[in-house]
């Protein structure tokens, strides 16, 4: 079944009454998804990946734009009346029903003419189990399961229904790296056995380089660049996807092109006619460097990691942007490693140029041909290579937006008591700036003598009075101690009362 995205948009309100900034999660996505493919939607978390899925599913409703099953129009279908199958993260079983109830599940809600018999489904379930091989489990319930069976019954669920279309959101990433690995191979092996046109959701590219027909680079919402996974590696159209794929990941440094030059701080390490002169970063697949004795590429080393048939020279340079450099050689070069410097020469087609300003590639030699190469048996397929709206979203852009404090709640006493809060918050802030005037006056009074002088005369003089005040304080005191010292004697003149005259 083919799936054609058009035009598709999704805004969500903002919550803040305030600002009312609204979120573009998918902005003006067009792809067509061939019948019978796996296709993933490779991007970073925040991506609009999901969003896009969930659109495609029915879930989730497009704020413009429509969706395609074919010739079919399913922009407002709902979900049942699809034919799809949808698999979450975390694979949303029921834990009270046996892996075959669960497998079931869907069978038994089917209702009218689509209504099967008790046999039928219990033949679906049984050929549903087989594909993922957990018939020797469907007596079991899913805490009595490994994460990867769970996993594998999740998708039995979802294939049990015959869907026209199975839709995957990152399926693997609660497994461990070794379950990992296996499961993808049987995702893949599933999909090639069924035939079923697959969308995957995943943020690893290691997954969606290793089992995907087409992949689909997605940033802040925006289609970045499709294609066949080795073709997207091999020929990246901006920074972004450079760095997105690859492990390691690309090494990246501050370059210029000068007179069909391309510089790497002050080296000349290619020759790159037809480019004009401008500042560019400068993009090294860690595979592209060869170590040279004579080469144009100077860094520092700082390491060797051994990986056995290969290794990776560890090192550093100013130009970089990343920490490290990582250069992976034969492990047979490895004892023409010596000092602290290495000298390397590069591989044409491992380098990349991209524009300082915009971040879109800039091809040179025989990158050209290579791309117009790969531009034709896209469309040939039906596929385009790039589909991007305006400007594509930079690096630099990625910084995040200033938080915005939450609207007071409608509560009179909280209300009552942030205003308060702030009141003292203020109060503070007006005292700390006073006692920063107060100090700064007081250090520039002290970096003059004569106010100084000034200063301890006054303060002598003060001093003095403080003194004669306290001596005045003194006498008054000692004269009233007198008066009240006076008072008892007197009272105790009085004669005592005697026996006779009580």
């Amino acid at each position: 079944m083919k799936v054609v995205l058009q035009n598709i948009t999704k805004i969500f309100p903002s919550r803040n009454k305030k600002t009312k900034d609204e979120v573009i999660a998918v902005n003006d996505f067009n792809f067509e998804i061939p019948d019978g493919k796996l296709v993933c939607l490779l991007g970073p978390s925040g991506c609009g990946k999901s969003t896009t899925l969930y659109m495609i599913s029915g879930l989730q409703a497009p704020t413009s734009g429509k969706i395609f099953f074919g010739e079919d129009d399913v922009t407002k279908l709902s979900p049942e009346n699809r034919g799809i199958g949808l698999v979450f993260q975390n694979y949303a079983l029921y834990p009270h029903m046996t892996v075959q109830q669960n497998i079931l599940f869907p069978l038994q809600n089917f209702k009218g003419e689509n209504r099967l018999s008790k046999e039928v489904m219990l033949k679906r379930a049984n050929e549903a189990a087989k594909l993922v091989q957990i018939e020797e489990y469907m007596n079991r319930k899913p805490a009595e399961l490994s994460g990867g069976q769970q996993q594998r019954v999740a998708i039995a669920r979802a294939l049990v229904k015959m869907p026209r279309v199975l839709l995957l959101d990152e399926p693997l990433s609660n497994l461990d790296a070794r379950l990992r690995l296996q499961t993808r191979e049987e995702i893949r092996r599933i999909q090639r056995s069924t035939q079923i046109t697959t969308i995957f959701v995943t943020h690893d590219q290691e997954e969606a380089m290793s089992i995907s027909d087409y992949i689909v680079i997605m940033k802040l919402g925006v289609i970045m660049q499709t294609g066949k996974p080795q073709n997207v590696y091999d020929d990246p159209a901006n920074l972004f996807v450079a760095k997105f794929l690859g492990a390691p990941p690309i090494n990246v440094f501050s370059g210029k092109v000068e007179n069909g030059k391309l510089y790497v701080g002050e080296e000349a390490v290619l020759d790159v006619k037809g480019v004009e002169d401008q500042e560019v970063y400068v993009g090294i697949r860690p595979e592209g460097f060869k170590l040279d004795k004579d080469g144009k590429l100077s860094v520092k080393v700082t390491g060797v990691d051994v990986m056995g048939r290969d290794i990776s020279v560890v090192s550093t340079s100013e130009s970089s942007l990343n920490p490290v450099v990582r250069s992976i050689i034969s492990a047979d070069e490895m004892g023409n490693i010596s000092g602290d410097v290495a000298k390397f020469n590069l591989k044409e087609h491992k380098v990349f140029i991209f524009n300082k300003e915009t971040e879109e590639r800039v091809r040179f030699g025989k990158q050209v041909a290579a791309h117009q190469k790969i531009v034709e048996e896209m469309e040939a397929e039906g596929q385009s290579y790039v589909v991007h709206n305006g400007p594509l979203p930079r690096e630099a852009d990625d910084v995040a937006k200033e938080s915005v404090l939450p609207e007071p709640p409608k509560n009179v006493f909280v209300r009552a008591f942030l205003a308060v809060k702030n009141f003292f918050i203020k109060v503070g802030e007006f005292f700390k700036k006073l006692f920063k005037k107060k100090d700064e006056n007081k250090e520039e009074a002290d970096a003059t003598p004569t106010e100084e002088v000034k200063t301890e005369t006054v303060d002598e003089i003060k001093s003095e009075e403080v003194k004669t005040e306290a001596v005045d304080e003194i006498k008054i005191e000692e004269v009233k101690t007198e008066e009240v010292s006076e008072k008892p004697k007197k009272s105790a003149k009085k004669p005592a009362k005697t026996d006779n005259e009580g």
